[in-house]
C-alpha cells in the first residue's frame, strides 16, 4: 500500500518535470486529462476525447510513469484510462493554492481568468496540435515570447498517424527510416542533406510527417518549415510580386531549423524557383540546419534539374523507398486495420498483400474500402468477401505481374534456367537475356535500379541502367531485338488475363 501522501509528492514531481520541457505543450495537451486518482498501484485517468488520450498516452505516460516508478516506495504503476466529454480541474490547471496567487478566479461560474483573459482550461478544449501563440511573419512569436518557435502551420499539416511508431520497416525502406530517424535527432550518424527517393505511394511523406512530429515533440521551440516544391514556388512567386523577397528570405534562411520539401522533381524546369532554392540550400547547409528532399526519382535522374543543385543532393545520403515485400505488405496491412480499428483476418491481410504490390497508399485504400462497405451492409471481412469486393473495384489479381514473372518469361522465351539469368555468367546470349529481363521490370515496374540490382543476382544499380539504356536504344534500331521484346510481352499479356 503506497503512502498517499508520498505518491502525492510524486506525482507533483514527475507533472512538474513534465510542464517544464514545454510549457505551452504541455497545457495544450494536458488540459484535456483529469486525474482521478492513484488506488492498488493504478493510476486513473481521464481524457477528453480518444484522440488526446492516444496522444498523451503514447507521448507522455512512458515518461510519467518512469518517474513515478522510480520515486521511492511507489513502485510498479500501471495507467487506467477513461473518456469523458466533461471534466472537472485538469492536470494542466495549477493547484488551487498557486491559482489564488495567481490571482485566478476559483468560483464555480467558470468566469475568466484575470491574468490571462481566459476561460478556465476546463472549459477549453485542446487543439489536435501542441501550438498557441499567434503566427506571425518570420516563424516566431511577438513580444516577451520572441523566442519560442511557433509551429501551428506545420502542426496543422502533418498526419497524426504518420509517426515513426507507425511505420512498418522492411528491407525496402529501412535505411531511408534509420536515416529519417537520425535526421530527426533519434541517434544514428546524421547526414545532411537526406535526400528520399521513391515511388508514388510508398512512404516518402510519411517518413518527411514522421521527421517533423520527432523533432517537434523533441524540441517544441525548433523552426521547423514542411511543405512541397509547388508552394515553395507558389510563395516565391508572390513574394516577387508583392516586393516581399527579404521577408521570404529571412523565413527560409534565417528562420528554419529544420526544412522538409515534398516532390523536388516540380522545381524542375523554374530557373527562377531553382536559383532562389540554391541559395537557400546552402544558407542552411552553411548552417547546419538539417535539410530532406523527397523526389520520386533519384537526383541524378532529374530532368531540367542544374547539375549544381543535383551535386549538392548527393552530396549526403540518397536513401530510397521501394516497393516492399509480401510480408511487409501483410504489416502495412495489420498496421491500418489496428489504426483505424478494424478487424481482419490474417487471411484476408495476405489477400490485399498478394494484390496491390506496387503502391502502399492504395493497399491501405483498399483495405478501408472493404472496411467501409462491410460495415454498410452488414456482414463481415472474411476472404470470400474481400475476393468479390477486390474483383468488382477492378483490383488486380493475386499473382500480378512481377520481377519473378517476367524473370520466368525471358528464361522461357530464351530457353535459359533462372539460375543462368541471376549467375556471373557474361556469355553473350545470358548476358542478352539478362539485359531483356531488366529493361522489361523497369518498364512495366517502374522499378528502382537498386531494387532491381538486388533482384538480378545483387549486381550494381548501374548495370542495370546501362542494359535500359542498351535496350531502349537497340529496340528502336534492331528489328531482331524489337521482335525479342513483343514476344516476351505477349507472353506476359497471356498471364495477366
Amino acid at each position: 500500500m503506497v503512502d498517499p501522501t508520498l505518491f502525492d509528492q510524486a506525482w507533483a514531481s514527475a507533472i512538474a518535470r513534465t510542464r517544464s520541457r514545454s510549457p505551452s505543450t504541455f497545457e495544450q495537451w494536458f488540459s484535456g486529462v483529469q486525474f482521478d486518482g492513484f488506488e492498488d498501484g493504478e493510476l486513473r485517468l481521464s481524457a477528453r476525447d480518444e484522440f488526446v488520450r492516444d496522444w498523451v498516452h503514447d507521448h507522455y505516460v512512458p515518461d510519467l510513469l518512469g518517474h513515478l516508478e522510480a520515486q521511492p516506495g511507489v513502485g510498479t504503476v500501471r495507467v487506467a484510462w477513461r473518456v469523458q466529454r466533461s471534466l472537472g480541474r485538469t492536470i494542466s490547471e495549477p493547484p488551487p493554492a498557486l491559482a489564488t496567487e495567481a490571482g485566478s478566479s476559483s468560483d464555480a461560474t467558470g468566469s475568466r481568468n484575470r491574468v490571462s483573459g481566459r476561460p478556465p482550461a476546463s472549459e477549453r478544449r485542446p487543439s489536435r496540435a501542441p501550438a498557441a501563440l499567434e503566427l506571425v511573419a518570420g516563424g516566431r512569436a511577438s513580444g516577451d515570447n520572441r523566442t519560442h518557435t511557433i509551429n501551428a502551420a506545420v502542426w496543422a499539416q502533418l498526419d497524426p498517424k504518420f509517426t515513426f511508431e507507425n511505420f512498418i520497416v522492411g528491407s525496402s525502406n529501412e535505411l531511408a527510416f534509420a536515416a529519417s530517424h537520425a535526421a530527426a535527432g533519434g541517434g544514428g550518424l546524421r547526414y545532411n542533406p537526406l535526400f528520399i527517393a521513391g515511388g508514388t505511394g510508398l512512404g516518402k511523406t510519411h517518413l518527411v510527417h514522421a521527421i517533423a512530429h520527432q523533432v517537434l515533440l523533441a524540441r517544441p521551440h525548433a523552426r521547423v518549415i514542411y511543405l512541397s516544391a509547388e508552394r515553395f514556388t507558389n510563395e516565391f512567386i508572390v513574394a516577387l510580386q508583392n516586393r516581399k523577397m527579404d521577408e521570404f528570405r529571412n523565413r527560409y534562411r534565417l528562420g528554419c531549423d529544420v526544412l522538409l520539401v515534398d516532390d523536388i522533381q516540380f522545381l524542375a524546369g523554374r530557373e527562377q524557383t531553382l536559383e532562389e532554392f540554391f541559395h537557400t540550400f546552402n544558407a542552411l547547409r552553411e548552417a547546419d540546419k538539417q535539410i530532406v528532399v523527397t523526389a520520386d526519382k533519384y537526383p541524378q535522374q532529374l530532368n531540367r534539374m542544374p547539375e549544381r543543385l543535383v551535386s549538392r543532393f548527393t552530396s549526403g545520403l540518397v536513401a530510397d523507398v521501394q516497393v516492399p515485400q509480401l510480408e511487409t505488405r501483410v504489416a502495412i496491412v495489420r498496421k491500418k486495420a489496428a489504426l483505424e480499428g478494424i478487424v481482419v483476418p490474417d487471411s484476408v491481410a495476405v489477400l490485399l498483400a498478394q494484390c496491390i504490390k506496387s503502391n502502399v497508399r492504395e493497399l491501405e485504400g483498399a483495405l478501408i474500402r472493404l472496411a467501409a462497405k462491410s460495415s454498410l451492409i452488414g456482414c463481415s471481412i472474411d476472404e470470400e468477401f474481400a475476393q468479390r469486393e477486390l474483383l468488382n473495384v477492378g483490383s488486380r489479381r493475386p499473382n500480378p505481374t512481377s520481377v519473378e514473372d517476367i524473370q520466368r518469361a525471358v528464361c522461357g522465351h530464351f530457353r535459359l534456367t533462372n539460375s543462368d539469368l541471376l549467375s556471373k555468367d557474361r556469355h553473350r546470349s545470358v548476358a542478352f537475356a539478362r539485359q531483356v529481363a531488366m529493361y522489361l521490370c523497369r518498364q512495366r515496374l517502374k522499378a528502382s535500379f537498386p531494387e532491381l540490382g538486388r533482384a538480378f543476382g545483387n549486381r550494381d544499380h548501374t548495370t542495370v541502367m546501362s542494359a535500359v539504356r542498351r535496350m531502349e536504344a537497340l529496340r528502336s534500331t534492331d528489328p531482331q531485338v524489337a521482335a525479342h521484346l513483343e514476344a516476351i510481352e505477349r507472353r506476359l499479356a497471356a498471364t495477366d488475363e
